[in-house]
């Protein structure tokens, strides 16, 4: 199925890449055949994944088809935008594996610029917006039964909003230094939840025509794996391997995120007796120049606080809730069981991440070391 969405982008980015090169050939080369690039060297597809068989295990057919891999295919171009956007307001210069799409631009013009940093910056959030105007118009021009256009379409404008507000509360928590585990799940839930899975599996159903009780039970699926999802990205981003993850580990702490795991953990060392842990945490989050042994120390008192261990528990019963709430739609054929299998791997450690193989560290009683974990190949934010 990912291979039928990697040609169904060939085919649409053809098109949309003679119209960017005859507006002007710079335009062209620079942004819009770069960002062609970034999309055509995708991840996994989950996304896709998700919005695919949540189709066909509601009855989609084969008539079907064109209509859901061209929605698919926006799935992956507004991923893009999501990437690209989320690079330069991470400062990350590293994205599946290569130099994120910012970083990309700055080298191209270091020597032509004054501020190289501030071009590249500026130019991929052109690039972003690109990309999500390619993705609502290849949507609004998908050949939609009628009957199913305007549901389509009201998840697809949910989604854009969910994406952009957690987006902005990552942002917010940064700014004002609000440590909040109650924040922290919001936001994971609008930031990457929503868009990642639920609003993927939701698409996939109003295209098959599912009833009500089987698309709220697969909304309610999608929203408990896409925040294990998170929870695992959080995991990864203070313990993963960039050889393996495609992404440098340690710019949640560097940056001052209110991930989950952070919160939790400052949570913890506010009411333990180690105030030494709690002064560790304050100093070290948000320090953009926080060394590797610096890091190495934030990674302990992660692990001693059971911040770790707590993460990993609530993954594990997100998972199981997730498909608890799937054994209840009405769903049909060997599809349920792939569907079933894809929340599995989204939503725990090695196979299944989206941007590059990740596995994510376990706590330190466990068979994986989160050391070994972070070494750990597994699949294709």
């Amino acid at each position: 199925m990912p291979t039928a969405v990697g040609r169904e982008l060939e085919t649409v980015l053809d098109d949309l890449l003679a119209r960017a090169r005859a507006l002007d050939p710079v335009f062209g080369c620079d942004v819009a055949d770069r960002l062609a690039a970034f999309v055509l060297r995708g991840g996994r597809r989950n996304r896709s994944r998700f919005l695919w068989w949540a189709a066909r295990a509601c009855g989609a057919g084969e008539a079907l088809t064109p209509a859901l891999l061209r929605v698919a295919a926006a799935l992956e171009l507004i991923q893009a935008c999501a990437l690209v956007h989320d690079d330069v307001m991470d400062r990350s210069a590293l994205r599946r594996g290569g130099p994120s799409f910012h970083t990309q631009l700055e080298a191209r013009y270091a020597d032509r610029c004054e501020a190289p940093g501030a071009f590249g910056a500026s130019a991929a959030v052109l690039a972003g917006d690109l990309a999500l105007s390619w993705a609502d118009d290849l949507v609004a021009a998908a050949d939609l039964p009628a009957a199913t256009r305007d549901s389509v379409l009201e998840i697809w404008g949910l989604m854009r909003t969910e994406m952009v507000a957690g987006q902005y509360l990552d942002l917010y928590t940064q700014a004002t230094g609000t440590r909040s585990t109650t924040l922290a799940l919001r936001t994971a839930c609008l930031k990457t939840a929503r868009y990642t899975v639920e609003r993927p599996m939701a698409l996939g159903a109003a295209l098959a025509g599912a009833d009500a009780a089987t698309a709220a039970a697969l909304g309610a699926a999608g929203r408990c794996a896409g925040v294990a999802f998170q929870l695992c990205d959080d995991l990864l981003g203070v313990f993963g391997d960039p050889e393996v993850t495609g992404k440098p580990a340690g710019d949640d702490i560097r940056a001052g995120k209110n991930t989950y795991l952070v919160a939790l953990a400052l949570s913890l060392a506010a009411s333990g007796p180690d105030t030494g842990a709690l002064r560790l945490l304050d100093r070290s989050l948000g320090d953009r120049s926080l060394t590797e042994d610096g890091l190495a120390g934030v990674r302990e008192v992660l692990r001693a606080t059971g911040a770790v261990a707590r993460v990993e528990r609530r993954i594990r019963r997100l998972t199981v809730t997730a498909e608890r709430h799937v054994s209840r739609a009405e769903l049909h054929g060997p599809a349920a069981s792939t569907l079933v299998r894809l929340l599995r791997e989204v939503a725990s450690p090695g196979p299944g991440r989206d941007d590059g193989p990740h596995a994510v560290p376990s706590s330190p009683s466990s068979p994986s070391s989160p050391s070994a974990a972070a070494r750990r190949p597994g699949g294709g934010r």
